[in-house]
């Protein structure tokens, strides 16, 4: 029996999800992306990459209160996937990852934080199983999506029912939602310092939560709070609020891993910063 091995560069999960990172670093960058007319040539509703994208999201997406239910609706995905065109599936592939090597470095591509690598990782390889392979990796795999599929948490279940509601709704109004969530973030986007986007740059473009990620928000976390120490605050009440913010980034700074509600907080603490200064000239 072989290893089933995971190969990100096949992965329509993780080529999705990078593809959409990329257009998020674009914009933050003030430059057009490629990566927009990528998606919109190969995911479109009529390509097979489409098709095995929905499996890949249904996957992650779903969310059920037993084991048996997600163990039925993943033989459903398997299933589902079999009747795929894998030699269609499998030549788009190749042209997608052609065309983005062709617009960026294969390198810096592939270097952004994946949302749920560990699951697109498990669908890939049971997509990919056959006879030849080792079926303890294949229960490994199962196991890992069950337990993803049935955590009961709070915010998958949110986003399980958001997603739903809104992939009901008509063209013409997902157009419309997707047109202003882009402005929203353009607006939003345009009122960051210099410092917010630094810390916002440096989150996206980090590959996982790793050292170097971790080592630049406590350099940014004891530049704020020399600054913030540097303030002549006169009110008493502001002085206690500032003087908690510093405890909370000392305890940020202690954290073995800098996760996304720690990096929010930290520009949070920059948009405090940057309102003292207006006060305190």
């Amino acid at each position: 029996m072989k290893k089933l091995k995971h190969n990100k560069y096949r992965n329509t999960g993780v080529l999705f999800e990078l593809l959409v990172r990329q257009i998020a670093t674009d914009t933050l960058n003030n430059r057009d992306s490629n990566a927009t007319a990528i998606i919109k040539k190969y995911f479109s509703n009529n390509t097979d990459l489409s098709k095995e994208l929905k499996l890949y999201q249904t996957t992650i997406n779903e969310v059920f209160n037993s084991e048996y239910k997600a163990s039925e609706f993943l033989n459903i995905i398997l299933n589902e996937r079999s009747k795929l065109n894998k030699k269609s599936l499998n030549r788009e592939k190749y042209n997608l990852i052609k065309d983005i090597k062709n617009k960026y470095v294969l390198e810096d591509f592939f270097k952004y934080r994946i949302t749920n690598y560990k699951e697109n990782a498990s669908i890939y390889k049971l997509f990919e199983y056959s006879s030849n392979d080792s079926p303890k990796q294949h229960i490994e795999c199962k196991s890992t999506l069950l337990e993803h599929m049935t955590g009961k948490s709070k915010k998958s279940v949110v986003e399980s029912k958001v997603n739903e509601s809104y992939s009901k709704q008509p063209k013409e109004v997902r157009l419309l939602a997707w047109k202003l969530l882009v402005e929203n973030f353009n607006e939003k986007y345009t009122t960051l310092t210099k410092k917010q986007r630094s810390v916002l740059k440096e989150y996206i473009n980090s590959v996982d939560n790793s050292e170097k990620l971790k080592s630049f928000v406590v350099k940014e976390c004891n530049i704020l709070e020399s600054a913030l120490n540097k303030i002549n605050i006169t009110d008493d009440v502001i002085k206690i609020k500032v003087n908690e913010v510093t405890k909370l980034t000392a305890k940020l700074k202690e954290s073995k891993i800098i996760s996304e509600s720690q990096v929010l907080s930290l520009l949070r603490y920059y948009e405090l910063y940057k309102e003292l200064k207006k006060v305190y000239k």
